[in-house]
């Protein structure tokens, strides 16, 4: 299962096709930028530059939680 940590903005939506058309499982969780939630210290420990979208795959590579952001990266990830 794949955590998105999302707000609906280009960027944004690009990782939401990727994940439908490639059929991974995922959750979105709300990223309100409007409220500045995407600088609460929970969500810097996923993504430290603050940016969005960002996902949290709970069975990364080497079967741990892997975080990964900004869009480009994570339409790059090898799931």
């Amino acid at each position: 299962m794949i955590d998105l940590y999302y707000w609906p903005t280009p960027n944004g939506h690009k990782v939401t096709i990727f994940l439908e058309e490639t059929a991974l499982k995922y959750k979105i969780v709300p990223v309100d930028i409007r409220k500045g939630e995407q600088f609460a210290s929970e969500f810097l420990k996923i993504s430290p530059n603050n940016r969005m979208p960002a996902i949290v795959d709970h069975v990364g590579p080497d079967g741990k939680p892997l975080a990964i952001f900004e869009s480009g990266a994570i339409l790059l990830y090898p799931r």
